[in-house]
């Protein structure tokens, strides 16, 4: 985009950019404010005061947050796509690996997180309920889902053009954005570039909080363990949230399927430098010796 407004921020532990035909006025930037602070006090696990943090000590049940429903019902579906890899309650997998509260990035070893996570976490009449005290970790999908809340909250404030930018996980509204798909191990290059209209981007990768011998954030929820084959991934959906969800799938056999279903596309780069993508990606794509799914 060109002659357009930006504004940058920080939130979340990451880095903000949303561009508009127009400034956003005072009453814009405090409904971007109060959406961002809602959704960390809710499902942020690096906070001892959010919502899921106190699940985790004690378990119980609370009024359910109003993205409760809509992320628990995609987990499941990315759940049962990926037989058991991709699970909420890997939060504690994921602390014990180093990716705690306090990012002590100390590897205290490899657990499992429960299979039976439906049984475990459970949306009924308006209520969250974790039977036991377990992690609520909505890092598959959690930063999709604020992106569509912000883009929601900037949309009655302009009649323009509006990309929301969360590092990586990216709505655009109005227009045609030309996306560098950004290579894993080299963050100079970038693999391909993606024009987005009217949909969203989102990209994980395993460069992205790495730590220690071979750790990174995206583990397998079956073993605690984190992924080998797959290096970073892309994937274009209508919402965020569901790109998100697809681009933390395709680290898994079954999130192709999955993606197709949902009428996604997807680029991903394995470990050992291959690229493959979905039928029909309109991806620009530069790496030679690839090939298409």
């Amino acid at each position: 985009m060109t002659d357009r407004a930006r504004w940058r921020f920080e939130a979340i532990g990451t880095t903000w950019e949303i561009e508009t035909s127009e400034p956003l006025d005072e009453t814009a930037r405090r409904d971007v404010a109060s959406v961002i602070a809602d959704f960390d006090a809710s499902w942020s696990r690096f906070r001892d005061d959010s919502l899921v943090s106190g699940l985790a000590s004690q378990g119980g049940t609370v009024p359910a947050p109003r993205d409760a429903a809509a992320m628990l019902g995609l987990y499941s579906e990315l759940s049962a796509a990926t037989d058991g890899a991709v699970n909420p309650l890997v939060g504690e997998s994921l602390a014990r690996r180093g990716y705690d509260a306090t990012l002590s990035l100390i590897d205290r070893g490899a657990v499992g997180a429960p299979a039976d996570w439906e049984a475990i976490v459970q949306i009924r009449d308006g209520q969250l309920t974790v039977r036991d005290p377990a992690l609520i970790d909505v890092g598959a999908l959690g930063k999709g889902r604020l992106v569509d809340l912000v883009l929601a909250a900037v949309t009655p404030h302009t009649a323009g053009t509006i990309v929301v930018d969360a590092s990586g996980d990216l709505a655009v509204r109005g227009a045609s954005q030309r996306i560098g798909l950004e290579h894993p191990y080299d963050p100079s290059r970038a693999v391909g570039v993606w024009e987005v209209t009217d949909a969203a981007l989102c990209a994980s990768a395993i460069n992205r909080r790495a730590w220690g011998e071979g750790l990174h954030h995206v583990l397998d929820a079956r073993t605690g363990q984190p992924v080998r084959t797959i290096a970073a991934t892309w994937a274009v959906a209508p919402t965020a949230m569901h790109a998100d969800a697809i681009a933390t799938g395709l680290f898994f056999d079954g999130g192709p399927r999955l993606a197709h279903e949902w009428g996604a596309s997807w680029v991903r780069m394995t470990t050992d430098g291959r690229l493959e993508w979905s039928p029909g990606c309109s991806a620009e794509l530069f790496v030679a010796g690839s090939v298409g799914a």
